[in-house]
């Protein structure tokens, strides 16, 4: 089936629908936490919980703790499952360009108007959205196939001014990898490096010991 046969709202959902989520049978999980940044080493341990209220504990530094604990939040939030139509039920989609990868745009009308994705064999390559008062633009690289949905495993991320288009901060490049425990792929280790000016800051988070609750 070729593209201009199916609406653009059915492609990106069959996109949508196959990242991977955590299940209604989720029971959570712990997990010690080292974080590895600037020479230094910090650990603790991670809990997210069935209905993903989530705690990190044992990390004493302020900084490293408030690092940890963005990750976990970025950790649980994305695994969520919702519907599409909870997601994107107030937004319109119609076809943008192909670029030369064959990566087809997505540009959204509607609740988030503005925003655009691009798509290429069913995984979204590309989300430029307004949130929380800046615009984030990622391209994701390389993925991970679980045969229950794809998860990232080489992606960027830019910040950007909405109004100005002004850079904040700097590109940050990740890689994740994950583990299976159980009948849950969960993230074992994140590197993300962050270029600012010519200068590179690089952190490591490092899952260890995952053991599903109950």
């Amino acid at each position: 089936m070729t593209v201009t046969q199916i609406s653009a709202q059915e492609l990106f959902r069959a996109a949508y629908q196959n990242r991977y989520t955590w299940d209604e049978n989720f029971p959570g999980y712990t997990a010690d936490i080292t974080y590895k940044y600037d020479g230094q080493e910090f650990t603790g341990k991670v809990r997210i919980q069935a209905d993903f209220k989530w705690e990190v504990s044992g990390v004493e530094d302020e900084t490293a703790k408030k690092a940890i604990e963005g990750q976990t939040w970025e950790i649980a939030v994305h695994r969520v499952r919702r519907t599409f139509e909870q997601t994107h039920g107030e937004n319109t989609f119609s076809y943008g360009e192909t670029d030369n990868t064959g990566a087809v745009e997505i540009i959204v009308g509607g609740k988030s108007a503005g925003d655009k994705y691009k798509v290429r064999n069913d995984v979204v390559t590309l989300v430029h959205r307004h949130i929380h008062g800046v615009v984030v633009t990622i391209n994701t690289f390389s993925i991970h196939e679980t045969g229950a949905g794809y998860l990232s495993h080489t992606y960027d991320s830019v910040y950007h001014d909405p109004k100005t288009g002004e850079k904040k901060g700097g590109r940050n490049e990740f890689t994740d990898e994950y583990e299976k425990v159980g009948d849950y792929y969960i993230l074992n280790r994140r590197i993300i490096r962050t270029e600012t000016e010519g200068n590179v800051a690089i952190q490591e988070f490092i899952f260890s010991n995952l053991e599903l609750l109950g």
